[in-house]
């Protein structure tokens, strides 16, 4: 079964909250092949306008960086190349979606990127990082309290969370999950609350159907 707009970014999407047997809400991926050249299409590039996300960003060029609920690699990859001296980890809780990031590093030559499966309630880091990425994710936790939390662990002094959703307002015609999955920026500011985050930064600017929330531990 499809999800209802498969091009809208790491994950696809089921109409109801069911978690699936990975834990989160949605569907799983059966093809990551099929899935890539869904998420990393032309015309999600024309609005998610991924290279002037992490451009403004101002990412250190070693930084440590967590891309998490990678999915394909669409943001992953470009991080790689922004911090070359850096480590990328590009964490996702499906093992075939982790095989196919640890190829396409291979394949692409990205050295600095490194594939990790995570968990539904964890991201399972291999060390403390000074950036931490979600896009289009958060709407996915079941526990995003608990999940950040965790997060919270593996952070570096000074570092950043950044969290790219959906407009709960957005038009219909427009990408994403549906309306009873969207959340807005306060409702996500009160779960980073509870895990211990202040938000710094709330840029409605930047893109047209989504919002780009950057928090740091309070």
């Amino acid at each position: 079964m499809p999800p209802s707009h498969p091009e809208h970014g790491h994950h696809g999407h089921g109409h109801g909250a069911e978690l699936n047997e990975h834990g989160y809400k949605g569907h799983t991926f059966e093809d990551p092949q099929a899935w890539t050249e869904r998420f990393e299409s032309p015309e999600r590039a024309a609005w998610q306008r991924p290279d002037e996300v992490i451009a403004s960003l101002a990412v250190a060029a070693d930084a440590k960086i967590a891309d998490l609920g990678a999915g394909t690699g669409y943001f992953a990859v470009r991080f790689a190349a922004a911090a070359p001296q850096g480590q990328v980890y590009a964490v996702d809780i499906e093992p075939k979606m982790v095989e196919w990031l640890a190829q396409r590093a291979t394949d692409e030559g990205h050295a600095n990127l490194e594939a990790v499966l995570g968990e539904a309630d964890e991201p399972k880091l291999p060390e403390p990082v000074d950036l931490v990425f979600m896009c289009n994710v958060f709407h996915h936790l079941a526990q995003p309290q608990a999940y950040f939390q965790a997060v919270a662990k593996q952070l570096r002094p000074g570092a950043r969370v950044i969290i790219v959703d959906f407009r709960k307002d957005a038009p219909e015609h427009a990408p994403g999950p549906p309306q009873a999955m969207r959340m807005s920026p306060e409702q996500i500011s009160e779960h980073m609350q509870a895990a211990g985050f202040r938000l710094a930064r709330n840029d409605l600017e930047l893109l047209e159907y989504q919002y780009v929330l950057e928090f740091v531990p309070a």
